[in-house]
This record gives C-alpha cells, sequence and structure tokens, in this order.
C-alpha cells in the first residue's frame, strides 16, 4: 500500500484525525514504534500515513516541523493569536508576555495580540502597551462584530492558533469569523473573575477565506506556570523591543537586570521599552534561572 500525506486536524484517545488533501479525513492510529519511540503526534503536524481496507489509516512519518509548543499542544503554526480583554476575566500582562516571548522564540511563527470585548472595555492600557512593543493589535467585539472583517484579513492564507486565558472568548471570536461554526461558549463567573473551559482538546478547523484555526482549550494563571520557559540566555531576544537594544550594552552577556551600561534598562528609564515588559522580564529570567536544561519538560522529545 502507498503511503499518502496531510494534516492532523485533531487528536483525541489514541486517534489522529487527517485532513488528506481532498476534503476528507482519515481516522489514523499511530503505529506501535511511536510509543516505543517516545514520539508524540500534535495537532497541525504534517504526517505521512498508509490508507488501510477498512478506510482506516496507520500514521507512518512525522514530516519535519518548523515550530512546536506545548501549550497548547501544537505544531506549524505560522501565528498565534493571543486572545485578551481589558473586560471581566481581565488579562494579567505577565501572561501575555510570557506567552509572546514563547511565540517569539519560535521559528516560523508570528503573534497577534487581539483584544476582545472592546465593547465593554478599550484597553487602552493594554493597547498602548503591545503597539508600542512592535505586535500587531487589534481590538474587536465577538458580540458587536467590531474588527472583525480585519482579524479575517489578518488570518486569510494563514494556520492560526487562538489561545489565551479562559473566559476571554476565543471561541466567541471563531464563532463570529465564521457564522454556523456552533463552537460551545461558555460564561465568565462574576465571582472568580474567570471563564469556565469550554474547549477540552486543541482541533484545527478550515475556514471560508482559506484560515486554517485551531481553538486550543484555555488556561489560568496556574497553567501558565507550566508552560516551557525559555534558556535566560535567549529570553532577551524573545522580547523583540529589547532586540535593537542588545548590541549596545557595555558589556558582553548581559543579563539586562542591573548591570551599569546596560542599554536595555536605559530604554526602560526612557520610556522606550514599557516598564511592565521589563518587569515580566525579570520575572522570567529568576524563573529561568532556577531550571536546568535536563529539568526542562521538553528535553530530549520530539
Amino acid at each position: 500500500m502507498s503511503q499518502e500525506t496531510g494534516v492532523i486536524l485533531k487528536a483525541l484517545s489514541g486517534f489522529y484525525y487527517v485532513d488528506d488533501g481532498s476534503g476528507q479525513t482519515v481516522t489514523c492510529r499511530a503505529r506501535g514504534r511511536f510509543r516505543h519511540q517516545k514520539i508524540t503526534p500534535l495537532v497541525g503536524d504534517r504526517v505521512a500515513f498508509t490508507r488501510l481496507p477498512d478506510g482506516t489509516g496507520a500514521l507512518e512519518e512525522i514530516l519535519p516541523r518548523k515550530n512546536r509548543f506545548q501549550r497548547p499542544a501544537v505544531a506549524n503554526i505560522d501565528q498565534l493569536v493571543l486572545v485578551v480583554s481589558g473586560a471581566i476575566p481581565v488579562t494579567d500582562p505577565f501572561l501575555i508576555d510570557r506567552v509572546t516571548a514563547l511565540a517569539d522564540s519560535k521559528e516560523g511563527c508570528d503573534c497577534l495580540i487581539c483584544i476582545n470585548k472592546r465593547d465593554l472595555d478599550p484597553a487602552d492600557h493594554l493597547f498602548g502597551i503591545y503597539t508600542k512593543a512592535g505586535f500587531p493589535t487589534l481590538r474587536v467585539s465577538a458580540e458587536t462584530g467590531e474588527g472583525m472583517d480585519r482579524l479575517r484579513e489578518l488570518i486569510a492564507g494563514k494556520v492560526s492558533a487562538f489561545t489565551g486565558n479562559s473566559g476571554v472568548g476565543k471561541s466567541s471570536i471563531l464563532n463570529a469569523l465564521e457564522p454556523g461554526f456552533g463552537l460551545q461558549v461558555g460564561e465568565v463567573s462574576e465571582k472568580l473573575g474567570r471563564g469556565r473551559h469550554t474547549t477540552r482538546h486543541v482541533e484545527l478547523y478550515r475556514l471560508a477565506n482559506g484560515a486554517i484555526v485551531a481553538d486550543t482549550p484555555g488556561f489560568s494563571s496556574f497553567d501558565a506556570e507550566r508552560m516551557e520557559l525559555l534558556r535566560k540566555e535567549d529570553l532577551g531576544g524573545a522580547f523583540r523591543e529589547f532586540r535593537p537594544y542588545l548590541d549596545q550594552c557595555r558589556f558582553v552577556g548581559c543579563s539586562h537586570t542591573k548591570e551599569r551600561g546596560c542599554a536595555v534598562l536605559e530604554a526602560v528609564a526612557t520610556g522606550e521599552i514599557p516598564a511592565s515588559r521589563h518587569e515580566s522580564y525579570l520575572r522570567l529570567y529568576e524563573q529561568a534561572k532556577e531550571i536546568k536544561d535536563w529539568e526542562r519538560p521538553d528535553a530530549g522529545r520530539t
């Protein structure tokens, strides 16, 4: 039997649902060698598979990835759409900075900040921080439809993973982008200030405009603490507004935390770099210092 190639749209309970490129989805199981070699196929993986006589398939190989994420567990993403909110549940800027630093460290992955619920709160503070930091930042309302046409333009022809803390409206935005989508939408708890997890697993969907989008489970601040951490040596380059200053520091190997002659600290002092972004950098730097390379969750994994 000859092998075919496709893209994993959904992974659930050991089954992998593969788009074969013709509009059909083939339900596949991975060969035993995947388990023996501790290789885990991810949503978004391009794979080689063999179609079996009963119409199901067997995964044979994962084709080379351009990038991969642990949380959300996806691969080959063109851009991460980070959905945030200035209304309940208000998104912590540190959570935004942790996710954007991770996205900026991944090869071939852009990051779009999407501020939802602008009809309730325009989130001027968040908008100012991230436009100044150099991120494409868009204010939308899934409720009124404001900003949705522009969002459709920004995701057209790309593979985009929608992520963000629970209750910010990722599924609501996808339903607004594509009427009839029918994704489950949860309510936000006024008491707890967070949403219920309505998305249970990562799944890719094709939109009418050619975009491929992933709706991912929402995460809490606790979940964010378990996201993969960058090496402290790589952290400065993952903050895009730091990059013009990195080679201007007085000392080689500057950590951009407290050194004299640090160009990054000078840019923070003059307002060129938002203070909240540098505060997030310091928190991530302290966390990264505590983790050895062999302790990282992705050490030795494929």
